[in-house]
């Protein structure tokens, strides 16, 4: 086995599925980053969630708002709901697993605020609570997805965006997710606080 070869594959099959992803989700891409920059210009804040990959997804976009991103500015109001060990451990032991991000919602989220909902296959039980949870509190859902966009996508409604990754491996999803995630904060920055050189 060529180890090198293998690292090309993989590199190649990352640029495959950016450059297909691309076309794809240009506008979902825009349009969630307008919802965004909307719901912080009201002063409210977007409340992120997912398991695993894409609950590091969550708290890396959470720390790039609450920070900074690629520029000196303000923090931006935003909270991982995948961070609070007590929290996760105390919902899941008293009512369940599933539950650990939609009571966060309910407690936390107030119309207008936005819900990052990150499931690679679409079918994270505890996202898609925290999905409704959001929607019975009127707050707009921006889901990333892959694969067939699984159960959560029937469960959008037309205030809500997808950005489904046109791929049915989770690493690729979890690479285009990445790079969709430094686009919105991109997108946010330059929409608050103007344009700066790319």
């Amino acid at each position: 086995m060529d180890l090198q070869d293998r690292i090309s594959t993989l590199f190649r099959a990352s640029i495959e599925t950016k450059t297909r992803a691309l076309t794809v989700l240009l506008p979902s891409i825009e349009i969630a980053s307008k919802v965004m920059v909307q719901c912080l210009l009201a002063d409210k804040k977007i409340l992120s969630c997912g398991n695993g990959g894409s609950a590091a997804d969550a708290q890396h976009f959470s720390a790039e708002l609450l920070n900074r991103f690629e520029r000196e500015r303000p923090g931006l109001p935003a909270v991982a709901l995948t961070t609070d060990s007590s929290t996760l451990t105390a919902i899941a032991n008293d009512y369940s697993y599933k539950e650990i991000f939609s009571k966060q919602v309910t407690a936390l989220g107030q119309a207008g605020d936005v819900l990052l909902a990150i499931s690679t296959s679409g079918n994270s039980g505890n996202v898609m609570e925290a999905l409704k949870a959001g929607q019975d509190r009127q707050m707009p859902i921006v889901a990333l997805t892959g694969k067939d966009g699984g159960q959560i996508g029937s469960l959008l409604s037309s205030n809500d965006i997808e950005i489904r990754v046109p791929s049915d491996s989770t690493a690729r999803i979890q690479e285009v997710h990445l790079l969709v995630l430094h686009c919105l904060c991109d997108l946010i920055d330059t929409q608050i606080f103007g344009e700066s050189e790319l």
